[in-house]
């Protein structure tokens, strides 16, 4: 169970299972309260208890002895010209992540993160090069959510753009598989009809190819799955995405296969960044055509965002188009993702931006360089 100050329980991230086992044990109240709480905190976007007035007065003023509503703080905001906007959080006394919305026109997607850095050490991330600090908590992941749809809330509430949260996408800093057990119960959060009630289909966990992972995300949390493949060929992959010398690609592909099964049938997404001379050549599309197709399998192509130090380069968009249209005339279904957020560093590889740097230096906090890890920021 998560504390916050002192010795009070952060009721945000809790499931309803250990919500109504607290509301039992600390307040001796019945499984209805929590759901009341779950309404409150997530439905309505209390922080504080005064707020449930559904509650009573004994019952609220026992809650402020023994919980909190304790979520990230907001640090600052960055709005693109494209609508995308980027939080940066604060998610302890020394440590910060980034949290990105999409807007589009039929959906409102939320790029949230589940660590603060990672250990996946890709060759092409920045972000992997600093390396991995911690895992986020259930609190700090569901924190993300809850923070945006406030922001959102207030700015649609002030006579701004009304925007909604229809999709989350764990595609921000970390590896999610790699902190199993609290995304997972992160995601149960966001299904639960007392908590964000997403769809299935609108949650989506994203994995460099953590293959035991995988298997057993089949049979706990039916919800979409993304894999960052972006190379053909292992002796490409185990460069790109050093996970693929433990998990080569036919066991990474035997694992979404049987999640397919698992899923009656859904499709996997796999996301290949394209890297100028490095994966984009049409024999490589062709051999990539070989492992998907026949597969209830969707592709996307991701333009490669330099930064800092790298030594990858863009493809050039022609080069993309025709990788696309190989994989398109050999029956995959490949579509290149649009780059959003670019001119304030939230489009693809680009959480944890440059210009955050000085505030960071000066609000003494660490938030892991440019560019991605596989999975991150890839939106």
């Amino acid at each position: 169970m998560q504390q916050a100050a002192g010795d009070r329980v952060n009721l945000l991230g809790l499931p309803r299972a250990e919500l109504e086992a607290f509301v039992a044990a600390r307040l001796g109240a019945k499984p209805f309260r929590a759901r009341q709480l779950m309404k409150w905190i997530y439905r309505r976007g209390a922080a504080h208890f005064s707020e449930m007035t559904d509650l009573g007065k004994d019952l609220r003023a026992a809650l402020e002895e023994v919980a909190s509503v304790t979520t990230p703080q907001i640090l600052a905001r960055q709005d693109s010209s494209d609508g995308t906007r980027k939080w940066m959080l604060r998610m302890d006394a020394a440590q910060g992540i980034e949290t990105v919305f999409i807007p589009e026109p039929d959906r409102g997607t939320l790029c949230i993160s589940s660590q603060v850095g990672c250990a996946m050490d890709c060759s092409f991330c920045a972000t992997a090069q600093q390396g991995f600090n911690r895992n986020l908590s259930v609190a700090e992941i569901v924190g993300q959510v809850w923070l945006a749809r406030r922001e959102l809330g207030l700015e649609a509430a002030a006579g701004g753009a009304a925007h909604g949260i229809t999709n989350v996408v764990f595609m921000g800093m970390g590896e999610p598989l790699a902190n199993y057990r609290n995304v997972v119960q992160a995601v149960s959060i966001l299904l639960d009809d007392m908590g964000y009630d997403l769809s299935r289909r609108r949650v989506t966990l994203s994995t460099s190819g953590l293959v035991p992972q995988i298997y057993k995300l089949a049979e706990e949390c039916n919800v979409a799955l993304a894999v960052s493949l972006h190379a053909p060929s292992d002796e490409l992959r185990n460069e790109l995405v050093p996970i693929n010398r433990k998990h080569p690609i036919a066991e990474l592909l035997s694992a979404c296969w049987h999640y397919i099964e698992r899923q009656n049938g859904r499709s996997v997404t796999f996301e290949y960044v394209m890297l100028d001379g490095i994966n984009d050549r049409p024999d490589q599309a062709r051999e990539l055509a070989r492992l998907l197709r026949d597969r209830p399998a969707k592709l996307n192509l991701i333009p490669f965002n330099p930064f800092g130090g790298t030594r990858y380069r863009r493809s050039p968009d022609a080069t993309i188009v025709r990788f696309r249209d190989v994989l398109n005339d050999m029956g995959v279904i490949a579509t290149i993702r649009r780059t959003r957020g670019g001119d304030i560093d939230a489009a693809c590889g680009q959480l944890a931006g440059r210009v955050d740097d000085r505030l960071l230096t000066r609000l003494g906090l660490k938030l892991p360089n440019h560019g991605p890890r596989t999975a991150a920021a890839l939106r």
